[in-house]
């Protein structure tokens, strides 16, 4: 066990977070799997509708009696649709569509889950652990959830984000390095201005909130968690070292590609979303970028109109038209069991602080 003001806070064991990464990736196996072994496991709901939410969380409350977080993406993403025209992007769809054995596509009548219904599900199942991320709600909101119970942490790419969070008094802030696989929380200012590194964004955060701070961002192993340590963190977040464990819902041509990747292979593309997100570069990417190629729909419309193509490719094991979500570290995936991981992050740790101890200061 070690104690840090993170562990007090969630009621864990290890300063370690399995972050909530929606898409089907955080099965119920998973999250249990995490948090029984002393950390936090973490259901990424975000695309989830509020009864299989509710269904999600009881699944995980079947498996484990420790603590656990859902996380949510804040609503109000939607834009207006006169301010864009799906066409090209359909076009340019029906050559993908057509080589998955799929119909045209059709921009769908609805782009998200209902957010309303999702915030109800989960302050209604009282959570242990609530967290949310692209974007802040108002302090009521936060209040409601911290009186059902919960521990709230929002997430933040800025020293101004963070600031922003803790005025509306979360109870930790998520750091998210440029690093990070999966899509950028920026909520406050330019997504190119916050492309900060983990090892300069986190030390700037714990300068300027009072509440605990956890590293996200190209951690994978016992060296990243003393690193983010030493930079003034409580904890750490881990998303990329999770998708190959063993409980993860990662489809084979995902993971096959995590397992291959190299750490200069991941880029940040608008192409499946509309909103940056860093993966694996892939056939579509590179389509996307092309000069003939349509701007992507803004999100979460270009994500409601890639999604039968990304499911057919899963079910397909096509890697070339998936969003191969993952952060730069991703060369340092492990195929091995959640809780093994739990176990060997820990040990790593010990590891790296006992060499430190035994190294002798250079005197000047």
């Amino acid at each position: 066990m070690t104690v840090t003001s993170l562990t007090r806070l969630l009621g864990i064991d290890h300063p370690i977070i399995q972050a909530p990464m929606a898409g089907g990736t955080t099965t119920p196996e998973l999250v249990a799997a995490v948090s029984n072994a002393g950390a936090l496991g973490s259901i990424g709901a975000a695309y989830l509708g509020p009864e299989q939410i509710a269904e999600s969380i009881a699944a995980v409350r079947r498996l484990t009696s420790r603590p656990f977080c859902v996380n949510l993406f804040v609503p109000g993403h939607t834009p207006d649709p006169s301010s864009w025209d799906a066409e090209p992007m359909v076009s340019f769809l029906r050559d993908h569509h057509a080589a998955l054995g799929l119909p045209r596509p059709v921009l769908p009548d609805t782009f998200a889950p209902d957010s309303k219904g999702q915030w109800s599900a989960v302050l209604a199942a009282k959570v242990p652990v609530f967290s949310f991320t692209l974007g802040i709600p108002d302090r009521s909101t936060i209040a409601a959830f911290q009186e059902g119970g919960a521990r709230v942490l929002g997430t933040a790419t800025n020293v101004a984000e963070a600031r922003a969070l803790e005025a509306v008094g979360i109870d930790g802030v998520v750091t998210q390095g440029s690093e990070a696989g999966a899509h950028r929380a920026t909520f406050l200012g330019g997504f190119e201005r916050s492309m900060v590194g983990t090892m300069a964004l986190v030390p700037q955060v714990v300068d300027a909130v009072d509440v605990p701070v956890v590293a996200s961002g190209g951690i994978m192993d016992g060296r990243g968690i003393v690193a983010a340590e030493a930079l003034g963190a409580a904890g750490v977040q881990l998303g990329t070292a999770f998708l190959t464990t063993d409980e993860a819902g990662t489809g084979p041509a995902y993971r096959d590609a995590l397992l291959r990747a190299r750490e200069d292979q991941t880029v940040i593309t608008r192409a499946f979303s509309g909103r940056p997100a860093r993966g694996i570069v892939n056939a579509f990417i590179e389509g996307m970028s092309e000069p003939d190629a349509p701007e992507p729909l803004p999100f979460p419309v270009q994500n409601a109109l890639t999604g039968p193509m990304r499911r057919a490719a899963a079910q397909r094991d096509d890697a070339e038209r998936l969003a191969l979500w993952a952060g730069q570290g991703v060369p340092m995936a492990r195929s091995i069991g959640a809780a093994e991981l739990v176990v060997r992050l820990m040990d790593e740790r010990a590891a790296v602080l006992a060499e430190l101890r035994t190294r002798v200061p250079v005197r000047p």
